[in-house]
């Protein structure tokens, strides 16, 4: 097990969410050009619908993190921003029942607890997100002790960070740099939107993860061309690039050296949401504790498929007795760059 010099092993920053989740054969999934996906989720306007299943659960970012790294033993706090509210205190309960510690947890007396509603359809399983912006959306750099965050973690694991941050994600970044605390990076839409300013960051990244789609974007070269995308990746990052591929699975570069990996086998598919979370958050676990990255890609792929089988984004999620073999082995390919 690792063993820390700090009083945590890892700091998550970011969001914590109250889901909803309602599924109903009356959500109809249909194709139209005017959406901007090219389908939408409907359903009748002015009728009352029935739903057949609900499912109320947390959620966000850092939050999904935290509980994978409490789970695999590791000390772990949480920097996110709740409202004061009933919604506020179940996160807060979550966090109790998993041992993550609340330091850097602040309470906003003015804003509700930010809130997620995912209408799921039954008949194919897709689903549509509405977020309802709440507190964590203006965690910002004025009320989060920055310094005593550092000052107190070995690795900090960053997720999205809303536009109301005011100047957190740049401060953290560079003053983590500084303070020589490492940075596991799964950056929001808001963080990719600032690409200029982006991209000067990156040298100070441990971790950097990243979708195909996302990687298309940030780097301006088609999604398909994964070897270019890798290469402008690799001259920006000192760390690991992991880019995951959806239904294709992972590659992951230090710069000399790439490694691929198919997805497991689908072991009961339920939901989708907090995959990203869970195969980010295993994957880094792996990092501290000072594993390869064969077994990394290995722990944050069964932890993924384990979320994938139960409702909500941190359900399910493995312990650190539990093999990270349960759902197969995932093989991977080794290439010298």
């Amino acid at each position: 097990m690792f063993l820390s010099r700090k009083k945590y092993d890892i700091v998550s920053v970011g969001s914590a969410v109250y889901d909803v989740y309602l599924e109903s054969k009356h959500f109809r999934a249909i194709e139209d050009e005017s959406f901007v996906t090219g389908t939408g989720l409907c359903l009748d306007l002015g009728a009352k619908l029935s739903v057949d299943k609900f499912h109320l659960t947390t959620g966000g970012g850092a939050l999904n993190t935290a509980i994978t790294f409490a789970n695999q033993g590791l000390s772990v706090a949480l920097a996110t921003k709740i409202g004061n509210d009933t919604n506020g205190t179940i996160i807060q309960h979550v966090m109790r029942e998993h041992g993550i510690a609340t330091d850097f947890l602040t309470v906003d007396t003015d804003r509700p607890t930010t809130m997620s509603i995912l209408l799921h359809a039954t008949k194919n399983g897709e689903r549509s997100v509405i977020s309802c912006k709440g507190a964590s959306a203006y965690l910002n750099a004025q009320e989060l002790p920055i310094a005593k965050v550092l000052s107190h973690t070995n690795w900090l694991y960053i997720t999205h960070i809303p536009e109301g941050g005011s100047g957190l994600f740049e401060e953290l970044v560079m003053s983590a740099r500084r303070k020589g605390v490492a940075i596991a990076l799964n950056p929001g839409k808001t963080q990719l939107k600032m690409r200029h300013d982006l991209v000067p960051l990156l040298a100070n990244v441990s971790v950097f993860f990243v979708n195909q789609e996302e990687a298309s974007l940030l780097t301006g070269v088609e999604y398909e061309k994964e070897d270019e995308v890798f290469s402008r990746l690799d001259e920006w990052v000192d760390g690991l690039v992991v880019m995951t591929k959806g239904k294709q699975g992972v590659s992951v570069s230090d710069g000399k050296t790439q490694w691929s990996a198919p997805c497991l086998p689908d072991a009961g598919f339920v939901d989708r949401t907090g995959a990203g979370d869970a195969f980010g958050s295993g994957f880094t676990s792996v990092l501290l504790r000072h594993g390869s990255v064969e077994e990394a890609i290995q722990v944050g792929s069964a932890n993924a498929t384990a979320v994938l089988r139960e409702w909500g984004a941190n359900r399910g999620l493995l312990q650190h007795d539990d093999s990270p073999d349960r759902f197969g082995t995932v093989d991977i390919v080794k290439t010298k760059l």
